[in-house]
């Protein structure tokens, strides 16, 4: 994913009402930026810090600006929750993930039941439903899903599971925007209604991926698909329970 034009260089002053934000330009003029990432961002928010934002020349947005990555760790952590879609979705239309090299037709935003779903593929032989999230949070060595409750989430899991049910394919797809992690895994301590939830889908044939991005103001682009730990975590220390890791 390359990013159409320039981005436009500044440093965050701060974020409010989750999804705004004010930067500082270069130039010194302070412009407010939409935020989509609607999470709390605990890891990957830092006053001061160094943020690349997209201009948007419509003019029937409030703001002028998307907020795209910020500069922590002494790497780029993409924010735009947005981002991993087009990744997810370029991705699986070049057949760059393997295991889906076959399909011969891929959607955006394709609906089952109740839910609508990021990418949709199929062949002669399968149907295959994906959902994409957008991973930020960093806890030690893991990337951490969500960062806040999410109900939304855990219906598109339940959804996920009466997919597989139905006898189609169905996968999470967890894209992690930061390169200062190695390991993928549920945040219990945040969501654990989420990260049981996941577990169960698993178990009953839900397929999970995670991948990390490397992010930088020329574009984004998947990189290495990490290991993925489902056993009980705390935020603090190691207590585990259940370990399983899938790869």
């Amino acid at each position: 994913m390359q990013f159409l034009k320039p981005l436009v260089h500044g440093k965050l002053i701060k974020r409010y009402k989750r999804f705004l934000a004010d930067v500082e330009l270069d130039s010194g003029e302070i412009v407010v930026a939409h935020c989509t990432n609607s999470g709390s961002m605990k890891t990957c928010l830092e006053e001061g810090a160094e943020v690349y934002l997209t201009y948007v020349d419509d003019p029937k947005r409030k703001t002028k600006y998307t907020w795209e990555m910020i500069y922590m760790n002494g790497d780029w952590i993409g924010i735009n929750t947005g981002s991993p879609n087009i990744l997810a979705y370029e991705a699986f239309c070049d057949g760059e993930i393997e295991g889906f090299e076959s399909y011969t037709e891929v959607r955006r935003e394709v609906k089952f039941e109740d839910s609508r779903f990021d990418v949709y593929a199929k062949n002669e032989q399968e149907v295959c439903f994906i959902e994409v999230k957008n991973v930020s949070m960093k806890v030690g060595e893991y990337a951490r899903f969500p960062d806040a409750v999410t109900t939304r989430g855990k219906k598109h899991l339940e959804t996920l599971m009466r997919v597989k049910a139905g006898g189609m394919r169905a996968v999470m797809f967890y894209v992690i925007q930061r390169s200062d992690v190695s390991v993928f895994g549920p945040a219990w301590d945040i969501d654990p209604d989420y990260a049981e939830t996941l577990r169960k889908a698993v178990d009953s044939g839900l397929e999970v991926f995670a991948f990390q991005a490397k992010v930088n103001p020329e574009g984004i682009e998947l990189v290495k698909q990490l290991p993925i730990d489902l056993s009980y975590t705390k935020v603090k220390g190691c207590a585990s329970k259940n370990n399983q890791l899938l790869h």
